[in-house]
């Protein structure tokens, strides 16, 4: 009995009859992954004498060349256990995190700051840790300190007692 190949392997491990993707244009069933799987929920698969992810595999499998070195395989249909071709695309890594729904690509659509200023390359800044800042806003900040730093400089001053004179002295 002939040993069966990978792809043969493969195959054994695919659920055609996945559900159906809620995504916009994304077409048909899910064809879902019933073989080992990592603590994140991709499917994993032993070929060539080490582990790959599933989806990644069928890829390559289905293109008949390897994914392009810094390329990650997304899944369209947001299923982790999907091996389907079509619902999957190579796209760079952070192609990837922003079509993504967690909090990265959320903070990355947003596009004008919490006072209504558009986030655009005049107007956007780095902070030291990362995140995006607003010029205007910090320019009104700024402003207002200073205008507040005036104001303090300036307050009025307790008025000065006048001098009391005393009666005596005027009567002499």
């Amino acid at each position: 009995m002939a040993r069966p190949t990978p792809a043969e392997r493969f195959e054994q491990n695919v659920d055609r009859g996945g559900p159906t993707p809620l995504v916009r244009d994304v077409h048909g069933r899910c064809w879902i992954w019933t073989g080992a799987t990592n603590e994140k929920g991709y499917g994993t698969f032993w070929v060539n004498g080490r582990t790959v992810k599933a989806h990644r595999y069928a890829v390559e499998l289905a293109d008949g060349q390897p994914v392009p070195n810094g390329l990650d395989v997304d899944h369209q249909c947001r299923n982790r256990a999907c091996v389907r071709r079509s619902h999957l695309r190579a796209i760079t890594h952070r192609e990837n995190v922003l079509a993504s729904s967690n909090h990265v690509a959320r903070r990355a659509a947003v596009r004008a700051c919490p006072a209504g200023h558009a986030y655009d390359a005049a107007n956007t800044y780095r902070a030291p840790n990362g995140t995006r800042k607003c010029r205007a806003c910090k320019r009104e900040k700024a402003r207002a300190a200073r205008a507040a730093a005036r104001e303090q400089q300036l307050a009025t001053v307790a008025p000065i007692r006048t001098r009391t004179t005393n009666p005596e002295r005027q009567a002499a």
